[in-house]
C-alpha cells in the first residue's frame, strides 16, 4: 500500500484468498535479479516528516487529476493525443526534478543496503529504468497519469510499456488476424 491506501495498511500481512498484502518483498526475475518490490512513499520526505503537507498536496494532486480528466475528454474530442498536466508541472518545476533524484537514490541505496540487485517501486508516477551505481531503478510510473506499467519478459528482463503501445499492439494484431 502507498500514501494513497493509508486504510489498507492495517491489512499488511494479511492473506485474502491467496492474495497477501504486504508492505514490501523480494521478487526474483526469471534470470535471476533480486529486486526490492516496495511503494516507496516511506522514503518520501514530505508524507514522512510533515503528515499536514502531505494531507494538502495529496488533495491537490487529486484536483489536478479531476482537471487533467477534463482536460484530455476535450482533447479526445479535438483528435488530440492524451497529455497529463500533473507529469508537466512535476517535471518543470526545479525543485521536483532534485527531489525526483533524490528519492531514486535512497530506493536505489536501500536496495543495495540489503545486497540487492535492484528495486522496483511507484509513488513520484515517473516511469523509468535506469542504472543507479549498479543498482537497477524501476519505476512503473502509474495508470492515471502517465499510462504506464513496469513488465517482465519470459526472459526475466523488465520493460516499461505504455496505454499506447499496448493499443498499437493490439491493433496490429487485430490487423494480422483480419
Amino acid at each position: 500500500p502507498g500514501n494513497h491506501d493509508e486504510s489498507i495498511r492495517q491489512f499488511i500481512d494479511l492473506d485474502f484468498g491467496g492474495i497477501l498484502v504486504r508492505d514490501e518483498l523480494i521478487h526474483v526475475t526469471k534470470n535471476g535479479k533480486r529486486m526490492l518490490v516496495l511503494h516507496g512513499d516511506r522514503f518520501d520526505g514530505v508524507i514522512a516528516c510533515a503528515k499536514w503537507l502531505a494531507y494538502v498536496g495529496d488533495n491537490l494532486y487529486t484536483m489536478i487529476l479531476r482537471f487533467n480528466q477534463i482536460l484530455n475528454t476535450l482533447r479526445a474530442r479535438a483528435g488530440l493525443p492524451y497529455w497529463s498536466l500533473s507529469q508537466y508541472l512535476k517535471l518543470k518545476v526545479k525543485n521536483a526534478v532534485n527531489y525526483i533524484s533524490s528519492f531514486e537514490e535512497a530506493l536505489a541505496g536501500e536496495a543495495r543496503k540489503k545486497g540487492l540487485d535492484g528495486v522496483i517501486c511507484g509513488h513520484i508516477h515517473k516511469p523509468e529504468i535506469r542504472d543507479i551505481d549498479g543498482i537497477l531503478y524501476c519505476n512503473d510510473g502509474d495508470w492515471v497519469e502517465s499510462l504506464s506499467a513496469l513488465v517482465e519478459d519470459q526472459d526475466g528482463e523488465l520493460r516499461l510499456v505504455t496505454w499506447d503501445e499496448i493499443m498499437q499492439l493490439h491493433q496490429s494484431t487485430q490487423l494480422q488476424e483480419a
